[in-house]
């Protein structure tokens, strides 16, 4: 153990480590991408991140820079949970700490999961209806913010997001709130990094009024702090918004309050299956009017693939060998309305198979939710790496974009299938690579590039769904307007004025570094 790791936990109460099997274990993330740390902390208040950001500030601005990245269960694709400093693991903040029912309010700290919360909550009748990964941190979905499959019509987890504390690059802690004018003010004359961020945030929202205000009107992705547009709202401010997507460059994320729901009725489920795209998306068109709480759409041959792997799909594929299935599921609505669903399928074409949820069918919808996973998994020699995941083409534009995507996946020779959100528009693209492979890499950057240009080309957004991380920044950095680039660059001065929090992530990604940095070897299957 180095003097620096002995040092740090005498510093705090949670452990701090620099062994290299733990190391080793911090990685990777689910990216395709490894970048070994040099310590890993566990802190177990936010206290002891506070002492652990104070710390390398000190020495960061004695020019000794040592990165800070914030992680909580490893699940970002985009490899902005690594770094080569220090990671700070959420994993042991994952305390529920109050709950009032009667406002529906819930305080946590950032590491506790989705399904944790949403388990205890249940107790009260209440829900976070985010349709994340149940495993993800309440930190991590703040940081990158997704796009997720129940946004459609819930909103995505800023809609339930009262407040934030943030520990700060120099270990300050930052509450926010949406503060007047005259208390932006008071904040502003304040001797601190606190202070420091109102005045200087306040300046950049007043110098670029105009530019942010047509921001707003733009559909930007979440590179970079597009959220800044958020902040200043009738004679008030709140920082909260620039939280939202910006993968712990900002701040660590130590405790939330969240706005819960109350807890929806179990789901109904429908599976449609369709030989072609075109009467697959009319029929998506009709049960939004519906408003279902998720609209998914697959290429068959993902559940033809997952099939290989023991689940029993039959009833789902029949004798189609090529087409689309669309799944859909209701909270509420198609229970009272069974009949309308009814005059619904008569718009389909007759070769379309509907299989509603009924204890006949339970089983099949059960595998059939699980046949995504057991697709991503299925690897002999090769491994379903995330290179193109979470981007937006609107619904007009999807037909056109498969076109395209077939052209491209002829000249890569991938075979490459679509699955993703019809209500959301964000799809993700998860073909098979040979990481062992001597031009694994290059194929990987080809594939990237030539599908960022298809996603541009019909009008769609790389990061739509998603912060670009290390990854996407290969292309999005390079496509930034001057002046969006120039208003990011300064929101991450005010915030980290000695550059250590996730520097090499969003906007300081290096593309060098980035594509020299993919992983030659497969992850454990349970981490896929």
């Amino acid at each position: 153990m180095g003097k620096i790791t002995k040092y740090l936990n005498q510093l705090i109460i949670g452990n701090v480590f620099d062994a290299p099997e733990i190391l080793e274990a911090y990685a990777t993330d689910r990216s395709a991408l490894k970048i070994k740390p040099k310590f890993v902390a566990f802190p177990e208040s936010t206290e002891d991140i506070r002492k652990l950001m104070r710390f390398f500030n000190q020495i960061a601005a004695k020019e000794i820079p040592v990165s800070v990245t914030a992680r909580g269960s490893g699940l970002d694709e985009g490899g902005a949970d690594l770094g080569g400093g220090l990671i700070v693991s959420t994993e042991k903040l994952n305390k529920l700490l109050e709950i009032d029912p009667r406002e529906r309010l819930v305080r946590v700290q950032a590491g506790i999961t989705l399904k944790e919360l949403n388990t205890a909550l249940s107790v009260s009748g209440l829900t976070i209806p985010v349709g994340g990964h149940d495993n993800e941190t309440i930190g991590g979905l703040i940081s990158n913010a997704p796009v997720d499959k129940f946004s459609g019509k819930y909103g995505g987890i800023s809609n339930y997001v009262e407040r934030l504390e943030v520990v700060l690059s120099n270990g300050e802690c930052l509450q926010t709130a949406r503060l007047k004018k005259y208390a932006v003010a008071k904040k502003a004359v304040e001797k601190s990094l606190e202070g420091d961020i109102y005045r200087e945030i306040s300046k950049v929202l007043k110098e670029n009024e105009d530019y942010i205000r047509n921001m707003s009107r733009e559909k930007l992705g979440l590179t970079g702090y597009p959220e800044i547009t958020k902040v200043s709202r009738r004679e008030t401010l709140d920082l909260k918004p620039l939280f939202f997507g910006a993968q712990g460059t900002l701040g660590i994320i130590s405790e939330v309050i969240l706005k819960a729901v109350p807890l929806k009725k179990k789901p109904i489920r429908v599976i449609a299956t369709f030989k072609e795209i075109r009467p697959a998306i009319e029929f998506a068109k009709n049960v939004t009017k519906m408003k279902p709480r998720e609209i998914n759409i697959y290429d068959l041959r993902i559940i033809r693939k997952a099939r290989e792997t023991g689940k029993n799909l039959d009833g789902v594929i029949r004798k189609l060998e090529d087409g689309f299935v669309v799944f859909t599921s209701f909270d509420e609505w198609l229970i009272y309305n069974p009949k309308k669903f009814e005059g619904l399928k008569e718009l389909a074409p007759r070769s379309t198979r509907f299989i509603l949820e009924s204890s006949e069918h339970r089983r099949t919808l059960n595998e059939f939710e699980n046949s995504l996973s057991s697709y991503l998994r299925v690897s002999k020699e090769a491994e379903r790496v995330p290179i193109l995941t979470d981007f937006y083409i609107p619904a007009p534009n999807l037909e056109y974009f498969l076109k395209d995507l077939s052209v491209l996946g002829e000249k890569l020779n991938l075979e490459i299938e679509l699955y993703g959100s019809f209500m959301t528009s964000i799809y993700s693209l998860r073909p098979t690579f040979k990481l062992d492979d001597e031009g694994f890499s290059r194929k990987a950057a080809t594939f990237l590039k030539a599908g960022a240009y298809i996603i541009n080309r019909q009008d769609g957004s790389l990061t739509g769904g998603g912060p670009e991380g290390r990854l996407k920044a290969v292309v999005t950095n390079a496509e930034i307007r001057e002046l969006n680039k120039k208003i990011y660059e300064d929101i991450k001065k005010i915030f980290d004025q000695n550059g250590i929090l996730n520097p090499d992530v969003k906007l300081g990604a290096s593309s060098k570094f980035t594509l020299t940095h993919f992983r030659n070897e497969s992850l454990p299957k349970i981490m896929v």
